[in-house]
């Protein structure tokens, strides 16, 4: 009875502390941020209503969670392209609302960061994930001047990379005890099982067939392009390679256009969008990321989950994130570097499932679920003042 008891009055405490916590993405379709948002509402004991408000009126990841809980404000409210009209927009929308805690996401939030300003109507958290294909250079100087300027308010600015973290504090000087490396965590397990047999054989795939894959947005930043290139490369020493690509996005068309004038026919296979990457990714012989910009690709994580070997361009924390003995196959930004890469893999598969154990073992110790949320946990209790 004293246990019981006990656990009463915690949860009484617990739901006493509860927050009303306002998350506002640019656009609530499928990606990485919004991929970790809502496995996070999968994972988390927490009390705490979560709000998601998309400012594009997109909610298409919604989907990945029975926890989604959409804002209730008008879509289309904020204005792009006047800044100081959105900004007041965004302030009458906190008063609105008023959360507890407001919760931004990436540059196309900005103006939320900006209205929470002058006076400050809510503690605030920014996650900053990366950079759209406009920066994938480098930072627009008019963009890291309002960065620094909205940042630097802000109770808390979260990364997850490391990569990001050197670049808060040197271009948007946000001070060490306001800035977090939260890295991406999964859920591991679920990539252990093996791949759904009736998925393969509608995608024409068989046990023969030595799979490259990948899994990625079809947007300019991934490059998808590159890693066709590649694969026209070496398609002929490698008989029974196909290139499997997963996901959806602009440049679907233009792709498959791409794929059917340079590789062999049906040796590029476009699946679309697939909801449970679990399904596919443990068929995959190799995993290949082309993109021009990262951070740290959940798609990545899950690939090592997999235990398979990770071929990559050289972009944000993958070459880090990876086992020893994968970095090596994470080079350069060319078609020629990612083909040599993916040749040496295909022509052993010793070496690759030795590279896939390794990777497994990496990322079951550092980048777990639960180490993930639990952090979030703690983040969004204490109101990014941990």
């Amino acid at each position: 009875m004293p246990d019981t008891e006990c656990s009463n009055s915690q949860l009484e405490t617990l739901v006493a502390n509860a927050l009303r916590i306002l998350h506002v993405f640019p656009s609530f379709e499928l990606g990485g941020s919004q991929r970790r948002m809502t496995t996070y509402l999968n994972a988390t004991k927490s009390p705490h209503s979560h709000l998601i408000y998309a400012m594009d009126g997109r909610y298409d990841a919604a989907e990945l969670t029975d926890h989604f809980t959409k804002a209730n404000l008008p879509e289309g409210a904020i204005p792009k392209g006047d800044t100081l009209h959105a900004v007041k927009a965004c302030r009458a929308l906190l008063a609105k609302v008023k959360p507890d805690l407001l919760v931004t996401y990436n540059w196309g939030s900005i103006e939320w960061t900006l209205a929470n300003r002058w006076p400050k109507r809510a503690p605030m958290i920014h996650i900053q994930d990366g950079f759209a294909e406009d920066e994938q250079i480098s930072e627009l100087p008019n963009r890291r001047r309002m960065r620094r300027f909205a940042y630097r308010k802000c109770d808390r600015v979260v990364v997850p990379s490391r990569q990001l973290e050197a670049q808060a504090a040197k271009n948007w000087k946000i001070p060490e005890n306001r800035l977090s490396y939260v890295p991406n965590g999964i859920d591991c397990h679920r990539f252990q099982n093996t791949a759904d047999g009736k998925l393969l054989s509608q995608y024409g795939l068989t046990p023969d067939d030595m799979i490259i894959g990948t899994v990625a947005r079809l947007t300019p930043e991934k490059n998808i392009g590159r890693l066709i290139e590649a694969f026209s490369t070496i398609e002929n020493k490698h008989a029974h390679a196909k290139l499997v690509i997963v996901g959806d996005g602009i440049g679907m068309s233009a792709l498959k256009m791409l794929a059917e004038r340079i590789c062999e026919q049906e040796r590029v296979i476009f699946t679309g969008k697939i909801d449970m990457p679990e399904t596919i990714v443990p068929a995959f012989d190799v995993f290949a990321l082309s993109s021009d910009t990262e951070q740290m690709p959940i798609s990545v994580l899950e690939a090592m989950a997999a235990s398979k070997p990770v071929v990559s361009t050289d972009v944000g924390d993958v070459k880090t994130m990876v086992a020893a003995e994968n970095r090596s196959f994470i080079e350069g930004r060319e078609a020629p570097e990612i083909a040599a890469s993916l040749d040496i893999l295909l022509s052993d598969p010793a070496l690759a499932s030795s590279i896939g154990s390794a990777n497994a073992a990496i990322v079951e110790a550092e980048f777990s679920l639960q180490k993930m949320v639990d952090t979030y946990d703690q983040l969004f209790s204490s109101k990014g003042k941990l």
